[in-house]
């Protein structure tokens, strides 16, 4: 039997909280998996990401930096393709934790359009890295109907604290990308060292 669990990449932001309430309402159990960049954005978005695992009553949660890795792909990349390598490399990492637990589901916070990157080009050369069914519950909501959730869930006020975010982003990611493009740029980068560095720092914090 499939367990009914989803691993969710948590941000801490309202996107993503919202993702896992809905799947949550939906009867599953939700292990959140927050990658933070301490080095970069400090720990302002771990200790949300913890206030609302609590808040929503959810027992554990993964923590992984990927600063060093971040860095890589700015270094050795085209800029343009941050997002997307940073994203696909998100969803290696939580196949990873859906391995660990023995979960075959994974969920994400992605709504299309919301921001440049997010089209539906550059989601499917994002998904095209997961291992595992990739949800998508808030995939046709607007940021309206996202904020209006988390305040009816009470999740607005932790998600709106001050955090540091995409300060290694490029002004210009590309929006309409290839998957043949994708995969140049990410052979560029030693892609098994990184995520051997990245799961061995991983964290596990639980609030039973």
């Amino acid at each position: 039997m499939i367990n009914p669990s989803v691993i969710l990449l948590l941000s801490g932001g309202f996107d993503s909280t919202v993702a896992g309430y809905l799947l949550q309402k939906k009867g599953y159990s939700i292990i959140p998996l927050h990658l933070s960049s301490t080095d970069f954005a400090g720990e302002e978005s771990i200790n949300k990401c913890v206030e609302l695992s609590k808040m929503l009553v959810w027992e554990k949660m993964y923590v992984i930096d990927i600063a060093d890795a971040l860095q890589k792909m700015v270094d050795t990349a085209k800029h343009p393709y941050f997002f997307i390598l940073m994203k696909r490399l998100m969803l290696k990492l939580a196949g990873s934790i859906a391995k660990i637990e023995n979960i075959k589901f994974i969920a994400t916070g992605e709504s299309i359009g919301q921001v440049s990157s997010q089209t539906l080009a550059n989601i499917a050369a994002i998904e095209e890295a997961a291992e595992f069914r990739v949800l998508k519950p808030l995939i046709t909501f607007d940021k309206n109907k996202i904020i209006n959730v988390s305040k009816e869930i009470g999740t607005y006020k932790i998600s709106t604290l001050p955090e540091i975010c995409d300060i290694l982003g490029p002004k210009h990611p590309i929006t309409n990308a290839n998957i043949e493009s994708v995969l140049i740029e990410e052979e560029k980068l030693d892609y098994e060292s990184i995520l051997t560095d990245c799961l061995k720092n991983r964290k596990l914090l639980e609030f039973t």
